[in-house]
């Protein structure tokens, strides 16, 4: 991070003495809430890895068998801070959890590192804002706190709402009974048929919370689907149309 000049020093100070999350987005360059930065919800986005491995022509090796965590995002902003890069060793002892539950699917390495990498500076830096994100760790933290306690896994399962060879949902039906068990409205994104397939594809379930973290709905009239990262993939994830859909088995 570039030392901040002399009256950007001042008005730093100043801002420390008003709160914590004012010092911060100012320290690291983070724009305050204005214009096209402005968001009002947090997106806690699961994908389901034997449908967005099909998002890449050479698919995936060896993806999870469960719902992983595709990211926690800002609703309307992106890539708050350039100067506020991802450093791994700030997420050392996450480690074991990170690579369980938020598993990079697309580009395999040792440490999986791109997928974070990307999530972190698109939208860690914009969430930062907040006290409970202010920093790397905490937002990698408290988006797996978020993942643990959501359980979107069970829930499913509770719901009898599994895997298939053979047999399609409605799309409402899995709205509707989440919405039943979370008290709030998701937002489920599907993969679209291509030529010679029946159905879509169940692929990415997002759950959303309020500023304070409180479960909110996501569902809010004429809002875009979103949140397609992965863009330039063969195939891509939008906003499930109403009927039947596919809940593709791991391979």
């Amino acid at each position: 991070m570039k030392p901040a000049a002399p009256g950007r020093a001042l008005l730093c100070a100043l801002l420390c003495a008003l709160g914590l999350a004012c010092c911060l987005s100012c320290a690291h360059g983070l724009p305050r809430s204005s214009g096209s930065q402005e968001w009002k919800k947090l997106i806690m986005v699961h994908h389901w890895p034997a449908t967005v491995c099909k998002r890449a022509e050479d698919g995936c090796r060896e993806p999870p068998d469960y719902w992983t965590i595709h990211g926690l995002w800002a609703d309307k902003a992106d890539m708050c801070n350039r100067s506020w890069p991802f450093k791994l060793d700030e997420i050392k002892d996450l480690m074991p959890d990170m690579k369980m539950y938020w598993p990079d699917v697309f580009h395999p390495s040792p440490n999986s590192s791109y997928l974070w990498k990307h999530e972190w500076e698109k939208h860690g830096t914009c969430v930062a804002q907040l006290e409970a994100l202010s920093s790397e760790r905490k937002y990698f933290g408290k988006a797996l706190d978020l993942y643990r306690g959501l359980a979107l896994n069970s829930m499913l399962q509770k719901l009898g709402v599994l895997p298939s060879g053979g047999n399609y949902y409605q799309v409402s039906d899995i709205k509707d009974a989440l919405a039943g068990l979370y008290g709030v409205a998701p937002k489920i994104q599907c993969l679209p048929p291509e030529q010679g397939e029946e159905v879509q594809l169940l692929g990415q379930i997002e759950l959303c919370f309020t500023k304070d973290l409180q479960l909110r709905s996501c569902a809010e009239p004429g809002e875009p689907a979103g949140g397609a990262w992965g863009a330039g993939l063969a195939r891509d994830l939008e906003v499930c149309k109403d009927g039947p859909v596919f809940y593709p088995p791991p391979p």
